[in-house]
C-alpha cells in the first residue's frame, strides 16, 4: 500500500486531473528521445532496478522513519503491478536482467532507430519528393508565350481530378526497310507497261463472241454458230483460255490472296472465269443441260477489267514515287494534325510504306466479296438441285456469280488513284497512297502560316518615319523583334537591316500579346513592336496625324520611336488556291504571328467570301510552332506557295470520297445482281438473263465509277 505522503504528494501532482502537471521543459531532442531509442534504455534501466531488489535484502527502516527520496518528474514507465502475499505463488529462482528484457521486448513492439532532428528534415523532405515522383508536377509555367520562366507559385487550390481520356487504339507507324523511291518508281512503271500491253488485245478476244450474239439479238442467224452448241461451247471456251494466259497476272493476284486468306475482286474474277469454262465443258459432255448459251464472255470482260484496275493502279504508284524521287529532301511535306493537315520541313522516310497500305475499297471487297461468292453458291444449289436440275447446277452458277463479279469493283480504287496521282504530278506534290490521302483530309481543316498567305515578295515597306532615334539603331530593333517573332515581318526587316548596316541584338524576355503586338528587352530598354491598337493598349502616345490600317509602329520605353508602312500585296495563286479550299468545304485555320494578317486583312486583300477560323493567340502560336516538327509523311510537296499545298489537301480529299462511293456502288451493283440473277435463274427466264443482257447490266454499273474518277481530278 502506498504511503500517505506518497499519496498527498501524486495528488498535488495532477491537480485533480487525469493529466499530469509537469514543470519542466523539455527540448525536441528529449520528446525524440522518448519516442525513439530513449525508451529502449528506460526499460533497461527498469528491468535492472527490478532485479536488483529481488536479489538484494531489504535494507532495515531508519531511525524516526526517514522520508522516501522525492519522485523523479521526469517521465517513466508505470512499474508492474506487485502479487501481495496472499495470493503469491511460491517461490521461483529470480530471473535474470537478460531474460526480463526478453519477454519485455516478445510483448512490446520493435522500438524505432535513434531519431534526431537532421534526420526528421531529411525524412519530410524524402516525403515529399517520394509524392512528388508519384505524381508529377506540370511544367513551370510561363508568361502569354514569353521566353521567360515565371517562379513558381504554392498552389492555394487543390488541383483537379485528370479527366480520363477516352481509349484509342494507337495506329502503329513502323517505318521498315524501304528501297529507294528511284528503284520504286522503276518498278512500278516496268510493271504498268507489262499489265497496259496486253489489255487492248483481251478487249478484242472478249468481243469476239460478243459480235455474233448482237447479230442474233437483231433476228439474224450466222452460218456455223447459230444454233451449234458445239461450236459455241469451242469458241467460247478458247477465248476463255486465252484471255486467261493475258490476264496471268491477275491469277497471280487472285491466288496470292487466297493464300492470304483474303477475298478481292480479281479472285471473284478468276473463280467466276474457272466456272464458266466448266459450264462450257458441261454443255458439250451433258446433254441434259439446257440450251441456254454460256456465259463465258462475262468472265472474258471480267478478267478485262481487272486486268484495267491493276494497271491504272500500278500506273498511279509509278507518277506518285517519280514525282516522290524529284529530290531526297523535299522543301515540305504534310502530315495530320488533330486540328487539321500541316505543312512542316520535307523528309522522305516513311513515305514508301504509307502509300502501300491497304486501301479502304480493298477493306470492304474483303469483307464482302466471301458473302457474295457463297451466296453464289447456295443460290446455285437451291435453283439446280432444289428444283431437281442438277445439271444446270455450273449454269446457274455462272450466271449467279457471273452478276455478283461486277466490272467496277477492280476499278474503284484504281482509277481515281491515277487520275490523281497525274494530276499531282503536274501540281507538284505526291500524296502517298489511300493512308497519305485520307490522314490529311480526314479533319476538312489545313493549318495556314504567314508564308502560307503571303509568300515573299508580297509584302513591302513602303516608308519609315523615325522619331528622335538613328534609323540604324530602329532598324535593328525591329529586326531583332521580328526574328524573335518569326513571324512574315522577319523577311522583310532583314532587307531594311542590310540596308542601313544594323546588327541584330540580344531579345530578353520576349512575350507576345493578343492585341496584336510584341514586348521585350533589348539592352535594358523596354521595347514593344505592333500595331496602332497595341500601341495604345500600352499607353504609347502616337501622332494624330498618322492613318495606316497596316503600319507597324516601334517604341522604347513606351515613346514612340519609328513608324514602318508595311503594304500586304495578294497573290492569284494564294487567292486561287483559297477559292479552292472554300469549294471543297475545306476551311483554313489562321496560325499567323503577323499582327496585321486578320480575318479582315484577309476579306479585303482577297475574294470576299472566303472564310477561315481564327484562334486564340494562344492555338496561333501553337499551330505555327508545329511546322518545326516532323510527322509522318503523307504528302510531299516540292513547289513554293500555298497552291501546291491546297491541291494535295484538296486532291485528297476528293479522292476519298470518289473510292469511298465507287466501292459503296459497286457493292450495292454486286448484291442487286446476285439477287436478280438468282430470281431469274430460279424462275427459268434466262431469255431475259441473256449474255449480252448480263453484259449490258454490268456495263452499266460500271459507268457511275468512271465518271466519279473523271470527277475526283477536276477540281
Amino acid at each position: 500500500m502506498a504511503s500517505k505522503d506518497e499519496r498527498e504528494f501524486d495528488s498535488g501532482l495532477t491537480g485533480g486531473t487525469d493529466v499530469p502537471a509537469l514543470e519542466e521543459d523539455f527540448s525536441l531532442e528529449e520528446i525524440l528521445a522518448e519516442y525513439g531509442a530513449g525508451r529502449e534504455q528506460r526499460l533497461m534501466e527498469a528491468v535492472e532496478q527490478e532485479a536488483r531488489r529481488e536479489t538484494e535484502p531489504a535494507a532495515p527502516p531508519a531511525e524516526g522513519g526517514a522520508k522516501k527520496p522525492p519522485l523523479q518528474t521526469e517521465a517513466r514507465p508505470r512499474p508492474a503491478p506487485q502479487v501481495t502475499e496472499k495470493t503469491a505463488p511460491p517461490q521461483k529462482p529470480p530471473a535474470q536482467p537478460e531474460d526480463l528484457l526478453e519477454e519485455l521486448r516478445q510483448d512490446l513492439p520493435p522500438s524505432p532507430h535513434p531519431i534526431t532532428l537532421e534526420d526528421v528534415v531529411g525524412s519530410t523532405v524524402d516525403a515529399v519528393m517520394e509524392e512528388e515522383a508519384q505524381e508529377p508536377l506540370l511544367r513551370p509555367r510561363r508568361g502569354l508565350f514569353s521566353r521567360k520562366r515565371l517562379m513558381e507559385t504554392e498552389e492555394l487550390y487543390a488541383p483537379p481530378e485528370p479527366e480520363e481520356a477516352p481509349e484509342e487504339i494507337p495506329e502503329i507507324d513502323t517505318i521498315g526497310p524501304e528501297p529507294e523511291l528511284a528503284e520504286a518508281a522503276a518498278d512500278y512503271r516496268a510493271e504498268a507497261k507489262r499489265r497496259k500491253h496486253p489489255i487492248l488485245a483481251a478487249v478484242l478476244i472478249s468481243l469476239l463472241p460478243v459480235i455474233p450474239m448482237g447479230i442474233e439479238a437483231y433476228g439474224y442467224e450466222i452460218r456455223y454458230w447459230t444454233g451449234d452448241a458445239a461450236v459455241q461451247s469451242g469458241v467460247l471456251l478458247a477465248c476463255l483460255a486465252a484471255v486467261a494466259v493475258l490476264a496471268r497476272q491477275v491469277f497471280a493476284k487472285a491466288f496470292g490472296s487466297l493464300l492470304q486468306k483474303r477475298c478481292t475482286s480479281e479472285l471473284l474474277a478468276v473463280v467466276s472465269a474457272l466456272v464458266m469454262a466448266a459450264d462450257c465443258v458441261a454443255r458439250l459432255v451433258l446433254p441434259e443441260r439446257s440450251a441456254v448459251p454460256c456465259y463465258a464472255p462475262v468472265g472474258c470482260l471480267a478478267l478485262v477489267f481487272a486486268m484495267w484496275g491493276g494497271a491504272r493502279e500500278s500506273r498511279g504508284l509509278w507518277d506518285t514515287f517519280r514525282m516522290a524521287a524529284t529530290d531526297d529532301e523535299p522543301p515540305y511535306l504534310v502530315t495530320e494534325t488533330e486540328k487539321g493537315a500541316c505543312k512542316q520541313a520535307g523528309s522522305v522516310p516513311g513515305f514508301y510504306t504509307t502509300a502501300l497500305r491497304e486501301n479502304t475499297a480493298a477493306v470492304w471487297q474483303n469483307a464482302l466479296m466471301p458473302v457474295v461468292l457463297m451466296a453464289s453458291i447456295v443460290f446455285a444449289g437451291l435453283s439446280s438441285l432444289g428444283q431437281e436440275r442438277g445439271d444446270d447446277f455450273l449454269l446457274n452458277w455462272s450466271a449467279i456469280l457471273g452478276a455478283g463479279t461486277t466490272f467496277a469493283l477492280p476499278l474503284c480504287w484504281g482509277m481515281p488513284f491515277s487520275r490523281l496521282a497525274r494530276h499531282f504530278h503536274k501540281a507538284g506534290c505526291a500524296v502517298a497512297g489511300w493512308c497519305g490521302a485520307e490522314k490529311i483530309s480526314r479533319r476538312r481543316a489545313m493549318i495556314l502560316t504567314d508564308g502560307d498567305l503571303f509568300p515573299p515578295g508580297t509584302i513591302q515597306l513602303n516608308g519609315v518615319k523615325v522619331f528622335g532615334e538613328d534609323l540604324s539603331r530602329v532598324s535593328s530593333y525591329a529586326a531583332s523583334m521580328a526574328r524573335a517573332a518569326d513571324c512574315g515581318l522577319q523577311r522583310l526587316f532583314d532587307g531594311l537591316l542590310r540596308s542601313e548596316g544594323g546588327h541584330y541584338e540580344k531579345v530578353d524576355d520576349f512575350s507576345f500579346y493578343e492585341e496584336g503586338g510584341y514586348s521585350a528587352t533589348i539592352r535594358g530598354e523596354s521595347v514593344l513592336l505592333g500595331t496602332a491598337p497595341f500601341m495604345r493598349k500600352m499607353e504609347v502616345r502616337l501622332p494624330g496625324g498618322i492613318n495606316l490600317r497596316t503600319g507597324i509602329f516601334l517604341a522604347m520605353d513606351r515613346q514612340l520611336a519609328a513608324v514602318f508602312a508595311v503594304k500586304y500585296q495578294p497573290s492569284e495563286n494564294v487567292d486561287f488556291a483559297l477559292r479552292m479550299m472554300r469549294r471543297s468545304r475545306i476551311t483554313p485555320i489562321l496560325a499567323s504571328r503577323d499582327p496585321n494578317i486578320t480575318p479582315a486583312l484577309l476579306k479585303r486583300k482577297f475574294h470576299k467570301g472566303v472564310k477561315v477560323e481564327f484562334p486564340s493567340l494562344t492555338d496561333r502560336v501553337a499551330f505555327s510552332e508545329a511546322e518545326l516538327d516532323r510527322g509522318m509523311p503523307r504528302a510531299l510537296l516540292f513547289r513554293e506557295g500555298l497552291l501546291p499545298y491546297a491541291e494535295a489537301v484538296v486532291g485528297s480529299r476528293r479522292l476519298c470520297k470518289a473510292v469511298r462511293r465507287a466501292t459503296a456502288l459497286s457493292v450495292l451493283g454486286s448484291v442487286a445482281g446476285t439477287l436478280l440473277s438468282f430470281y431469274m435463274v430460279f424462275q427459268g427466264a434466262y431469255n431475259l438473263l441473256t449474255p449480252l443482257a448480263l453484259l449490258v447490266f454490268l456495263l452499266l454499273w460500271a459507268l457511275p465509277v468512271l465518271l466519279l474518277a473523271d470527277w475526283a481530278g477536276r477540281y
